[in-house]
């Protein structure tokens, strides 16, 4: 037991990682591994931001006259807009020549398709005489052709259907072999000229020199004789129109890489600025161009990451290196339990590593700077483990990414506010359902921001507006990424929040359900237990919530053999009494263990399960002990059969339970519940657990421990009424547990 009092840190600090099981791994393996994550974590957010610049240059709104001369320290280039590169580069595109080719093959089609339709007529007009016409006229109106009766009367000659096919025939091997263009080709180019490529050789031409098929179909009607008459004209009209195709087709493929070389031949640079160039004057109007040129610069200068500036990344490493150092060096003297759990340092540097590679992308994609997700890491390490810890992470976290360009003063402050908003508030949030007032206290720091930075930098309202809107997105997005999150975080930290212990404290849980049903004494005494020990509790500033919980279920292992532990019993019936005093000493110890097993079976996590180890501690079974030495006073026997498994309770929260289980116990048999007999009461029972030496391992000073027995007293005056007297026993002048207790 402590003399002095400790200062006190987080209740999950300050205890529940003490029951995470150790890894096995040596001290110095462990401290690799915390340096190589060190190493990582400053290696990968010097990297995951652009090196910074140098030179910082000074910022001119268009319009404000400056205060002093900018001078360029580097020569740089001058971009073209995005859309005054575009339109060059559509220009240029639309301006290269496009490509033809020249197809002559298409004129062997279009001759082997006219023969093959005469063919077709030959073979009609070969019937019995009378029925030819007919035959031919059926023949050409299935084939669309126009006037088939005035065709038929014309294609039955079997000269005139010679004479037709031979000038068909001559005209596409002329005229179309030549070279046709399509209209539709043509009508897409807006190019004064083309390229047409004849086999191996390319030919620039004129975009009006390519013949196309209306073109065509007018040369070829030329070259009939005047004599042919008015129908047979129309019917080689009719079969030059249908079998004819374009020789000379716009070759889209090689069109558009000719285009896009032409779109990448336009220089995206307007102009250049040499070294020791005055950008802007003194006491001179900042004009658009000057505004131009000062952005142009910045953005030379926080290109570094392209020339591999060796010294700046060196430089960025270290920084990234003393400031986690930092932090690390507060962990191992300040959060000690927090520095010696690996699970606990991993999450710390994923959420750090997350946080900080947020900001990488925001800063690089140019989003707003309110999105930073600073309050869910903020929130994490806050529902963890304190506030102060979340406080200090934010200021790490916020020191390692705002320096970073483009991430200057207007980042600094909205993300500094809205951190520790939410590293604060999560002292307020007990239950899940109420995570939300924790996004409205971090939307509303985020507003606060703004507003602040409006006044400052004469911003307008639509830009305090942007601002606000942003920080309260990013502040509800991080409240339900922390809520989903944080069962995830528990498992890998080991750690019970308050949010879970409220889950685990609902009485229509299947373990406390079950408890209620197969053993209800057990269960009204964990419920004046929990009550007297969690009003300890809060009195002294120990883990009031847990210690409730850990009550609940401190005595859960009954639930097995409920029959024998007299509070669940019927009057006059106790089994204990046909069973050897060591038998019975064994059963009533196994409670513990069983409760351990059954705990395990519902998933219940460590910081409560702790409660069910050490709530007896290493007491002795009084009862069953002083009825063996009864029954056998001659015979040696081993007290370990008669005493609990322990441990001793190692902290205040299942210390107040050990005592505040025997001062129930005891005190439901009192004969006069009075103030001050339950007092003396109080007293000796205490006293007697301290001279016992089950207090010695835990962080319990004297004035708490009255604290705490004044707190047993005051809530068992309003619980007790009168009962009949339970005799002491009669070896000792000290109260041991009563035959209820020694069943426990």
């Amino acid at each position: 037991m402590n003399e002095k009092r400790k200062p006190r840190r987080g209740a999950r600090v300050r205890y529940l990682l003490k029951q995470i099981p150790k890894t096995g791994d040596t001290t110095r393996n462990k401290e690799l591994y915390r340096f190589l994550l060190l190493i990582l974590a400053a290696v990968a957010i010097d990297f995951a931001f652009p090196v910074s610049p140098v030179t910082e240059i000074a910022h001119y709104e268009e319009g404000v006259v400056a205060d002093q001369d900018v001078i360029a320290p580097i020569s740089f280039p001058v971009y073209k807009s995005e859309e005054e590169l575009s339109r060059e580069r559509n220009a240029a595109a639309s301006s290269a020549e496009p490509i033809f080719d020249h197809k002559p093959e298409f004129t062997d089609s279009a001759i082997a398709s006219a023969a093959a339709f005469f063919a077709a007529v030959d073979s009609v007009a070969a019937t019995v005489e009378q029925d030819s016409f007919r035959t031919l006229r059926t023949f050409l109106e299935e084939g669309n052709i126009p006037a088939p009766g005035a065709a038929a009367s014309v294609l039955v000659s079997e000269e005139t259907r010679r004479s037709l096919q031979a000038a068909v025939s001559d005209a596409f091997d002329v005229e179309l072999r030549g070279g046709v263009a399509s209209s539709g080709d043509l009508g897409i180019v807006t190019a004064r000229s083309v390229i047409v490529r004849r086999d191996t050789t390319e030919q620039r031409a004129a975009r009006d020199s390519l013949r196309t098929l209306q073109q065509f179909y007018q040369d070829v009607a030329a070259r009939l004789p005047a004599d042919i008459d008015g129908e047979e004209r129309r019917i080689f009209n009719t079969m030059v129109i249908r079998f004819a195709q374009p020789t000379i087709r716009l070759n889209r493929e090689a069109t558009d890489v000719a285009q896009e070389q032409a779109r990448r031949a336009i220089d995206p640079v307007q102009y250049s600025v040499l070294e020791g160039e005055i950008i802007v004057r003194e006491h001179e109007r900042v004009g658009p161009e000057d505004v131009e040129r000062l952005q142009a610069l910045e953005a030379e200068l926080g290109g570094g990451e392209q020339r591999q500036d060796i010294p700046a990344r060196v430089g960025g490493f270290f920084y990234n290196l003393l400031l986690i150092l930092v932090f690390g060096i507060v962990l191992k003297y300040y959060r000690p339990q927090v520095y010696l759990s690996n699970r606990s340092v991993t999450l710390v540097w994923i959420l750090l590593l997350a946080v900080a590679a947020a900001a990488a992308l925001i800063s690089r994609a140019g989003w707003p700077p309110q999105l930073i997700p600073i309050a869910f890491a903020a929130l994490v390490i806050a529902t963890l483990y304190d506030g102060m810890l979340a406080l200090l992470a934010v200021f790490v976290i916020v020191a390692l990414v705002v320096a970073r360009p483009p991430i200057y003063l207007v980042v600094l402050f909205p993300t500094v506010i809205g951190g520790a908003a939410a590293a604060l508030s999560g002292r307020v949030v007990r239950r899940r359902a109420y995570t939300w007032a924790s996004a409205a206290i971090i939307a509303l720091a985020y507003v606060a921001a703004a507003i602040c930075l409006a006044l400052i930098t004469r911003q307008g309202l639509l830009w305090t507006l942007e601002s606000s809107f942003w920080g309260m997105l990013n502040a509800f997005g991080c409240v339900v990424l922390a809520a989903g999150i944080m069962p995830l975080a528990e498992q890998l930290t080991r750690i019970t929040t308050d949010q879970s212990l409220l889950e685990l404290a609902d009485l229509n849980r299947p373990l406390l359900r079950r408890l209620s049903l197969e053993a209800p004494g057990t269960y009204a005494h964990s419920i004046n237990v929990a009550n007297l020990a969690e009003a300890a509790a809060r009195e002294i500033g120990a883990d009031s919530l847990l210690t409730r919980v850990g009550v609940y279920y401190h005595d859960i292992g009954k639930v097995k053999k409920p029959q024998f532990y007299v509070e669940n019993q019927p009057r006059g019936r106790n089994p204990h009494d046909k069973m050897k005093p060591a038998t019975s000493a064994n059963i009533v110890r196994e409670h513990v263990k069983d409760g351990i097993d059954m705990a395990d079976e519902a998933g219940v996590p460590d910081s409560v399960k702790v409660f069910i180890r050490e709530h007896h501690g290493t007491q002795r079974i009084g009862f069953f002990w002083e009825q063996a030495q009864e029954q056998d006073p001659d015979s040696e026997i081993d007290e370990k059969d008669f005493r609990y498994p322990g441990p001793k309770p190692a902290s205040k929260e299942t210390a107040l339970v050990l005592l505040a289980d025997s001062v129930e116990s005891a005190a439901r048999v009192l004969q006069d519940p009075t103030p001050e007999s339950i007092a003396d009461l109080v007293d000796l029972i205490v006293n007697h657990k301290m001279e016992e030496g089950q207090l010695d391992e835990a962080p319990l000073t004297l004035g708490e421990i009255t604290t705490a027995k004044q707190q047993f007293v005051k809530v068992l005056s309003g619980m007790y009424h009168h009962r009949l007297d339970y005799p002491l026993t009669n070896r000792n002048a000290k109260p041991e547990e009563p035959a209820a207790q020694s069943a426990q």
